[in-house]
């Protein structure tokens, strides 16, 4: 693992014997040949803590009689990369918590192509854009899509989504969430909907290559109808996110969630292929079902959408 420090913490060879030295250490510290202090000193300036490691290791082996010397030279050395990577996370953190709102944001947009079933049947563009702000006890993501295709002049597809949540960290793997979410789609009968929502969430796994969380609270849902009427009540939200970095290229997504109410629970499933084709390009395909119990009268239950789309990191 490469390591590169922000401050000058890694002292060359010769004044960390001096300095084990000074400590008490074995007297003939200073008596480690030149050469090798020297190739010592250029594996550090590289700032590469695999390199350095690699080398004091080479030189332990080459040097057997000079091995408490490179010892105490990898003792030091251990002590200033652990106190320059702990002022550096010090420095982070303080950089995050005096960060303004609008700062230290990042995100995705997507463009591409989706084909429909169920209450539309068509062929048209889809555009997503996600932005996420990670701070030390706060995460707040922002989220919006939208599916649109017309055809001599007449919509056939109008479907648009926005989402905000904000998280609080309570433990390693607790968290508590909030959630305001608005959709829109004439074609399954609603106008607009909106829903709140707030509870806790799990992180079941959260490893380099597989993540996996959970999380379920009460909800507040309204609909609009396309007939002028309204419906609103209380429902249970749950959701579940799954991320596995197949091969350094290749990623599984699945995103389910779930509004259960009495009248229209929804349920909506979302699983993607993800490919890299260059440092901020990939390639995404996604198959995604939404199920309504009891939609508006005409309007079909089921509806799912493939999507092929290409997706910029920023």
């Amino acid at each position: 693992m490469e390591v590169r420090l922000r401050y000058l913490l890694k002292r060359p060879a010769a004044a960390l014997i001096a300095s084990a030295a000074l400590a008490g250490a074995t007297p003939s510290l200073a008596q480690l040949p030149e050469p090798v202090r020297d190739m010592i000193d250029a594996a550090i300036a590289t700032g590469d803590e695999e390199k350095a490691r690699t080398v004091i290791e080479i030189a332990r082996a080459a040097n057997p009689q000079d091995a408490a010397e490179i010892d105490a030279l990898l003792t030091m050395y251990e002590t200033d990369l652990a106190e320059a990577q702990a002022a550096e996370e010090r420095a982070e953190r303080r950089e995050i918590r005096n960060a303004g709102f609008f700062e230290n944001w990042s995100g995705q947009g997507e463009l591409g192509a989706f084909n429909s079933t169920g209450n539309a049947e068509n062929t048209g563009i889809t555009a997503a854009i996600s932005l996420t702000r990670e701070g030390i006890d706060w995460s707040h993501t922002l989220r919006g899509r939208a599916d649109y295709q017309e055809s001599n002049g007449v919509t056939t597809r109008e479907q648009f989504l926005a989402a905000y949540e904000p998280n609080l960290r309570l433990s390693q793997h607790l968290f508590a969430y909030a959630l305001a979410l608005y959709e829109r789609d004439r074609f399954q009968g609603f106008s607009a909907r909106y829903a709140v929502s707030g509870g806790l969430g799990y992180d079941i796994f959260d490893r380099e290559a597989l993540s996996l969380s959970v999380q379920a609270g009460p909800a507040y849902r309204r609909t609009e109808l396309v007939d002028g009427s309204s419906t609103s009540s209380v429902a249970g939200n749950a959701s579940l996110d799954l991320d596995w970095q197949i091969s350094p290229v290749i990623a599984l997504t699945q995103d389910a969630s779930a509004f259960v109410q009495s009248g229209s629970s929804t349920f909506i499933s979302d699983t993607g292929l993800q490919a890299d084709i260059a440092d901020s390009l990939a390639v995404r395909l996604s198959y995604t079902l939404e199920h309504d119990t009891d939609p508006p009268q005409g309007a079909e239950k089921t509806d799912t959408l493939s999507r092929v789309t290409i997706i910029y990191d920023f």
